[in-house]
């Protein structure tokens, strides 16, 4: 998307509370007078085949919840209206912690600070998706309709050799737990193509459950080699041109999803944070993270406006301040 920027990954957890990582959807840039990232734990638990992170980063370490709600008040007084929780794996938040208390309890103390208009959430394990955490997240207003799910691999051979802790028909019972509670809620999503072993059938498994799944965004990436993961050894690597053709099959795929919802919207309302002025055009997103854009002599950074939309330009929405 344009406007697209990333900043400098994580350091050590002594910096935790001042590090950003980048954007996990991979799409803005972040406006500090708009929107700030929030990082609640790091580390990971999880191991799959081709990741190295645990081994680089340590375990899951959460970080009091009394130090992020003070930082997100500081934020507040900032002026900033929108923050995304971060981490290396925001799902095991709390795990490490001795009391009870988990990520949907920081939601919902979350939700309680005044001043703040929006909670967006960074990549998600969807293996945290159960009917009782949606039923409760939907009932936090300031939540966004927006949730980037961790998948991988629409095959649930090529899953089980990724070591990831969930099938296809469960990922799939997570999408319509979030379609079912959020209204216009829009899921984006991470696929590794050419894994060790991923045949052509394997490839085909995964394009139609991508197909019949329909989300809004799918980042695309072609497996390479980390060393010293479980991955890296294993047999029938797949040859890169192989990978390469998958890759562009998907980002297509993904276009095409994304020209659909688009479409959807031509006419409708919206409320749109708007973040920075490019041309003669302020730029910002929805709730649910699609980019819009309008024309206005006033300045609109870090304001939320509703916007009727009356056309499409490739990724943007572009509409009128009602």
């Amino acid at each position: 998307m344009s406007g697209q920027k990333r900043t400098g990954p994580f350091c050590t957890v002594d910096d935790i509370s001042k590090q950003k990582e980048y954007d996990e959807y991979g799409c803005v840039t972040v406006t500090e007078r708009a929107r700030t990232e929030i990082k609640i734990q790091d580390g990971c638990n999880n191991f799959c085949t081709y990741c190295a992170i645990p081994y680089a980063r340590g375990r899951v370490r959460s970080r009091k919840k009394e130090n992020i709600l003070k930082e997100v008040e500081n934020v507040v007084k900032q002026g900033i209206k929108e923050i995304v929780l971060t981490g290396i794996h925001i799902a095991s938040y709390g795990k490490d912690l001795e009391e009870d208390y988990n990520l949907i309890d920081l939601l919902e103390d979350l939700n309680k600070i005044d001043g703040i208009a929006r909670i967006r959430l960074g990549s998600l394990e969807p293996t945290i998706i159960t009917d009782e955490f949606v039923q409760r997240l939907s009932k936090l207003d300031k939540v966004c309709n927006h949730f980037h799910l961790s998948l991988q691999s629409g095959c649930d051979e090529t899953l089980k050799r990724m070591n990831r802790k969930y099938t296809t028909e469960e990922f799939k019972q997570v999408t319509e737990c979030l379609r079912k509670y959020f209204k216009d809620v829009n899921l984006t999503t991470d696929i590794i193509v050419g894994f060790p072993g991923e045949t052509e059938e394997e490839f085909n498994k995964t394009y139609k459950f991508l197909e019949d799944i329909a989300f809004y965004k799918m980042h695309v990436f072609k497996y390479s080699k980390r060393d010293g993961t479980v991955a890296s050894k294993m047999p029938n690597q797949v040859d890169g041109n192989i990978a390469e053709e998958r890759s562009k099959r998907l980002i297509e795929l993904s276009e095409k999803n994304m020209k659909m919802f688009n479409e959807k919207y031509i006419g409708k309302e919206v409320e749109v944070l708007f973040e920075e002025k490019q041309d003669n055009f302020w730029i910002g997103h929805t709730r649910n993270y699609m980019v819009a854009k309008t024309k206005a002599d006033e300045d609109l950074e870090n304001v939320i406006k509703t916007v009727k939309i009356e056309e499409i330009q490739a990724e943007e929405l572009i509409g009128k301040i009602k």
